[in-house]
């Protein structure tokens, strides 16, 4: 098997950061590795919000946000193991991924907002 590309801290760029986030399901992908620390398996995390993402898209999506330099993958057997250089990239552009993870957190609770409460019915 072909190793897997991780750039140095001090190439990743802002600019490949921001492609990389822009895509909601990525970004939700990451913020959910980034919240657990480690996460063993990509399957686990194939659905997000009510959409399952096949496994060729999922792929890819890994193999973005590595090339951005927001994960670290490693392969364990089978598994292919992901964990967050939240603290790296955040040493390297301080508070870029904040502002973007607290973003999307702010979209989602607009539309929970819109949503209105749920019916009782």
């Amino acid at each position: 098997m072909r190793p897997l590309f991780h750039p140095a801290i001090e190439d990743v760029r802002p600019e490949a950061i921001l492609h990389a986030l822009a895509d909601p399901h990525r970004a939700a992908i990451f913020a959910t590795i980034m919240r657990a620390g480690c996460v063993e398996a990509c399957s686990a995390l194939s659905v997000v919000g009510d959409r399952v993402i096949p496994k060729s898209s999922l792929s890819n999506h890994f193999k973005v946000l590595r090339e951005a330099g927001l994960i670290r993958s490693e392969r364990h057997g089978v598994e292919v193991r992901n964990a967050s250089r939240w603290t790296e990239v955040e040493g390297r552009f301080p508070g870029l991924l904040t502002g973007i993870i607290n973003a999307y957190a702010a979209a989602a609770g607009a539309r929970e907002r819109e949503r209105g409460p749920a019916d009782p019915r």
